[in-house]
């Protein structure tokens, strides 16, 4: 009877020890694999149900956890995956070979997490998930867990990105491969601030400057992305530029904003600068990281009060004067042609509407719907601007009898000089 115990016990040790690695893991790159094996198999035939059966058996299916939050966070599917495959052959060929070294960074990601315990004891556990996503993002977080697109995140100069668009074109030109261990890293740090984004682009700033620094202490490698290097040498004029807009919601300028910008995100490179500063000010070096990462970016006092003891600015800040300087710098819409706005009485036969603007203005347009959503959302296309791009044509299907209303925003339309539109509602009925 003993000897039948001891053998059990044999027999269970392995199984335990199993489950005990299973639950230390941090780092999961499992579905890398398994989206190459069903984008072979989607090659084996031209049937289009057969191929997204492929993906939905091969990769969703037997998915990671982080996959199914992963799409549920993108709004991804099989049949997205077989579309993006078939309309970016040259894309899926170069990044192949790329996604799959990503198993061999897993013990330095490993390593620089275990430092981050030590810089930080207070670090609440995380697991970081490799996925190939749908090209909507490079990486996001969720609850307890990194989410990271690899087909976005580990893609560098070489990559083939002629059949793509200008976002990523310029997301890949400005990637090194050699960052992938800290852009993950950057991403585990979100883990670990507070729920809820501020809405301050001072307070999104840090916010994402504050992962940038935290993830240089903990890799002890330098920063090396394109907006950093830009950034050191030209960092007085950014600081100036800045100052007089970090006490707005207009993050154009600064953040996520790689489609229409040469130098995008030079806001990670000034919350860096400022972390920096807030972390070289204060002799507790570990009471400094704890307040970094446990900033509330939602309390504007909260992270008024981290620039100011950070020293980044010397000179004292006077938040509406500044307020006031950065609204008469932005440009404005004068008028409509014609004048549709507010009237109860345009011609459901009207086809066209021309935007017109207080002085040039750059490449970008972005609409938002209005308050009464889809259904009263007029615009069916664009014209775009014209020469002397002070004006904006904009194509209208309208029905007789309805109400509509749309938002020219602030989001991607900016002057010449790079400052945002003051926000303009229309609103109008059809007779």
């Amino acid at each position: 009877m003993k000897y039948i115990y001891l053998l059990a016990l044999t027999f269970c040790f392995p199984l335990l020890s199993l489950a005990q690695q299973q639950n230390l893991r941090i780092v999961y790159t499992d579905d890398i694999g398994r989206f190459w094996q069903a984008y072979d198999s989607v090659a084996t035939t031209s049937d289009t149900t057969k191929q997204v059966e492929f993906i939905q058996r091969l990769y969703v299916d037997k998915g990671t956890p982080g996959l199914k939050a992963f799409m549920k966070a993108r709004d991804y599917n099989a049949k997205l995956w077989v579309t993006l495959i078939h309309k970016y052959p040259k894309f899926w060929k170069s990044i192949r070979r790329n996604t799959l070294n990503i198993k061999n960074q897993v013990p330095a990601i490993t390593k620089s997490l275990d430092n981050f315990k030590k810089l930080y004891p207070e670090i609440r556990p995380a697991k970081m998930y490799f996925t190939i996503g749908g090209l909507r993002s490079g990486g996001t977080t969720t609850d307890d867990m990194v989410l990271i697109g690899t087909e976005i995140a580990a893609a560098d100069q070489a990559t083939d990105a002629s059949e793509l668009n200008d976002w990523l074109k310029n997301v890949f030109k400005n990637q090194r491969s050699s960052n992938i261990v800290t852009l993950n890293v950057h991403e585990y740090v979100h883990t670990q601030q507070k729920a809820g984004e501020g809405q301050l682009l001072l307070a999104q700033t840090i916010m994402e400057g504050s992962a940038d620094f935290i993830a240089e202490l903990v890799t002890h490698k330098k920063n090396n992305n394109a907006y950093m290097i830009y950034g050191r040498e030209h960092q007085q004029e950014l600081k100036d530029k800045f100052l007089v807009e970090m006490f707005t919601t207009a993050t154009g300028n600064w953040l996520y904003n790689g489609a229409n910008n040469p130098h995008p995100d030079l806001g990670y490179f000034l919350g860096y600068v400022i972390c920096q500063n807030y972390y070289l000010h204060h002799t507790d070096k570990r009471q400094a990281i704890k307040k970094i990462i446990e900033l509330d970016y939602t309390n504007e006092q909260q992270v008024t009060d981290f620039l100011r003891e950070s020293g980044f600015y010397t000179e004292p800040i006077n938040r509406q004067a500044l307020l006031n300087k950065f609204e008469k710098l932005q440009p404005q819409v004068v008028s409509l042609t014609p004048n549709i706005n507010n009237q109860k009485d345009v011609s459901a036969s009207l086809t066209e509407v021309v935007v017109n603007f207080s002085e040039p203005m750059g490449e970008g347009y972005s609409f938002n719907l209005g308050e009464g959503g889809k259904e009263h959302f007029p615009l069916s296309g664009v014209e775009g601007f014209t020469n002397d791009c002070k004006s904006f044509k904009l194509k209208l299907n309208l029905k007789s009898g309805h109400s509509y209303d749309f938002v020219i925003t602030d989001r991607s339309f900016r002057s010449k000089t790079g400052y945002p539109l003051k926000p303009y509602t229309v609103h109008f009925e059809v007779k």
